[in-house]
């Protein structure tokens, strides 16, 4: 009996549109970094329960239209050319837009709230915290949370005129979305992974 092995090539990419025209029916998710798409790796239980309790969460507050999980896709400036929110809000005018695909291009407004959760590692955090916030603020995101369980707080990060400005979240602080004081403690969120 002879193994073989499968090697699974892919175009190289001229622009965000050829790469939007691509398929390759394998549902899996693609970065796209320099041309060349790299393969985005699951999530971890232990994150997708934290996002799936807040998916919970605010099903009620905005509608199950507007929540979306970790497959709306992010059109972003830099490289990678595209971002997988771990949870997004989106706005109402997006419902339509996102109807035949779930990405959210650079001439469309920007969704309301971008939500990441940190996975464990040194290049992970350096993703969310430093990598992400540059481009998430580059696309006017009023909105990006930072869900770190491992040092036990939510970094909320909002957008004014001079960037996005810090508040850290930790125990039974309250968060808030759109001026509106939640019912959910931090605690609350990061103990939701478990």
């Amino acid at each position: 009996m002879t193994l073989s092995t499968v090697v699974v090539t892919h175009p190289r990419f001229e622009s965000f549109e050829d790469y939007l025209a691509y398929t390759d029916d394998n549902n899996r998710l693609y970065e796209l970094f320099n041309g060349e798409l790299v393969q985005v790796p699951p999530e971890s239980g232990f994150n997708i329960g934290i996002a799936n309790f807040l998916f919970s969460f605010f099903l009620p507050i905005v509608g199950y239209l507007r929540v979306r999980g970790h497959g709306l896709e992010l059109e972003v400036n830099g490289e990678p050319r595209n971002r997988y929110p771990d949870l997004t809000i989106i706005k109402t005018e997006h419902i339509e837009l996102l109807r035949s695909r779930n990405t959210i291009r650079l001439q469309m407004a920007p969704p309301d709230l971008v939500i990441e959760v940190v996975s464990p590692g040194d290049l992970q955090r350096d993703r969310d915290y430093i990598a992400k916030r540059i481009q998430y603020q580059d696309r006017d995101i009023p909105v990006y949370w930072i869900i770190d369980p491992h040092v036990r707080e939510i970094m909320v990060l909002t957008l004014t005129a001079a960037g996005y400005q810090e508040q850290i979240y930790r125990g039974d602080d309250k968060l808030q979305f759109q001026d509106t004081l939640l019912n959910l403690t931090a605690d609350e969120i990061l103990s939701a992974g478990c």
